[in-house]
């Protein structure tokens, strides 16, 4: 006597083939660059831990100071200003716990490459990852426009014009199944977009201005980003947006998936639910 399927039996998920082998290697040297850069970039910033605007530094009106501050106690007091307005940080910026004691210090030692303050460590680390990196993005970017991978990354009228319920939906924590969870959506798409077309490219272009050599080579790259100090102050926002990225995008792998997301990113296949079909009546 066969058995008959019973009509809530659980569907098969479907694996796919999702990311292209290029993806998946760049992706990992983006993951080692990028964590060895903004490590050692925080250690370059600590050397002075203030940005202004302009050709050069405006000690009275930074854009933004991590430093110490006497309030009258036994402790230093880690304060961040930021337009003008001061806020109180210690023990994460400005201020820090280092064997044991409270030291100023811009972002604290776990943060940093090296841990202790070593400007020169530092900049060797950052630099020779700078180069790796601007690399890779070449042949990332390279493969993207030979490939048109480059064109799935630009999100259609269709998927703009129903952002507001894709947004709804990620906060409500439901991601795309079936024929839609095939490709990224209008927020991957944006984010994507936005990272690899705008922020890197202009994150790396303000680093190079910061060089006096190649300022020698290409003296329009300071007039370009209106002085040498307005080149780190768009670098290090960059470089936190960079940051933002990542936390949201490593939050947004955490709960739709991880091991489905880490497989896609090291075999390229990746499973999909079927789409739920209403019921019959």
């Amino acid at each position: 006597m066969s058995a008959i399927p019973h009509e809530d039996a659980p569907r098969r998920r479907l694996l796919i083939y999702r990311h292209r082998l290029v993806v998946r290697i760049t992706h990992w040297i983006n993951v080692l660059c990028i964590a060895v850069l903004l490590m050692s970039g925080m250690q370059i910033f600590n050397a002075h831990p203030a940005l202004y605007v302009g050709q050069r530094s405006q000690f009275d009106h930074p854009v933004l100071a991590m430093g110490a501050a006497d309030d009258g106690g036994a402790q230093p007091v880690g304060v961040t200003t930021i337009l003008g307005h001061d806020f109180t940080t210690t023990g994460v910026l400005g201020v820090s716990r280092e064997h044991g004691e409270l030291v100023e210090r811009g972002f604290p030692s776990w943060a940093t490459l090296p841990s202790y303050q070593d400007l020169a460590t530092g900049r060797r680390w950052h630099f020779f990852f700078a180069w790796l990196f601007v690399a890779n993005g070449l042949v990332y970017l390279a493969w993207s426009l030979t490939s048109g991978h480059l064109r799935e990354l630009v999100p259609s009228g269709e998927q703009l014009r129903h952002i507001g319920r894709s947004i709804w939906e990620h906060l409500r924590l439901r991601f795309p199944r079936g024929d839609e969870a095939r490709h990224y959506n209008v927020l991957q798409k944006l984010a994507y977009f936005g990272i690899v077309v705008i922020v890197l490219p202009l994150l790396v272009l303000a680093g190079l201005t910061m060089s006096p050599g190649i300022d020698a080579a290409f003296p329009w790259l300071v007039e370009l980003f209106g002085g040498r100090q307005t080149a780190r102050t768009i670098h290090f926002i960059c470089a936190t947006l960079v940051m933002l990225f990542v936390v949201v995008h490593v939050v947004m792998v955490l709960v739709s998936g991880l091991f489905n997301n880490l497989r896609s990113m090291i075999t390229g296949n990746y499973a999909i639910d079927p789409e739920e079909k209403p019921d019959a009546h």
